[in-house]
């Protein structure tokens, strides 16, 4: 198997090329030639990896500036799209508590769960409000559902976690548009909450 192979195995890539996060602590017995002993190795963005799947790290668990984790969100559809976050916007955001379980060392969430913005995810011109601190319990969670959404073309309800709305703005139906994301719950749950005081 090659590597990229073995990473697939066992990170669980599915079919729309999603992963979990895989910790570099589980590059062992079979994985070990997983290890990124000089930089990225394998996993590097321009790389056969990188040209075939878009990459998240993880860097905050550990001193310096090296991978700590790895997951993939989705195949490279061959625009230089990155996960890459401005360092200065990501210390902001880090700083910050999860704004639903309220807890801290948030990951920093991109709000735009299709990650389709050219603006953001081609680094162009990246701003503090297209991010959100996320725990990993509910940035996980944004996940599967937004995965959900792309799969079935359904919004998710916010119904579902006991609001009187499903929506602030938009209908059920995503037409992956680049702003139609917005007025879901998991877009921006602190913005969905201030609608519900204005429908009172």
């Amino acid at each position: 198997m090659t590597k990229i192979e073995l990473f697939e195995e066992l990170a669980q890539v599915d079919e729309n090329g999603y992963s979990r996060w895989v910790y570099v602590t589980e590059f062992v017995g079979k994985y070990q030639g997983l290890q990124l002993l000089n930089g990225a190795g394998w996993s590097r963005d321009d790389g056969s990896f990188g040209r075939k799947y878009l990459i998240e790290r993880d860097k905050s668990l550990t001193p310096g500036n090296k991978t700590d984790a790895i997951r993939t969100v989705g195949f490279n559809t061959g625009k230089s799209y990155s996960s890459y976050i401005d360092s200065s916007i990501k210390n902001v955001i880090q700083s910050k508590r999860c704004v639903v379980l309220g807890t801290s060392n948030p990951e920093v969430d991109h709000k735009n769960g299709m990650k389709n913005e050219d603006r953001v995810m081609l680094n162009e011109d990246q701003r503090i409000e297209d991010f959100q601190p996320l725990s990993k319990a509910a940035n996980d969670a944004k996940r599967q559902f937004c995965k959900e959404c792309k799969r079935t073309q359904i919004r998710f309800d916010a119904k579902l976690l006991g609001y009187p709305m499903s929506y602030y703005a938009g209908t059920s139906h995503h037409n992956f548009e680049e702003n139609a994301c917005i007025g879901c719950y998991w877009y921006d749950p602190i913005e969905f909450k201030k609608h519900l005081i204005v429908k009172k």
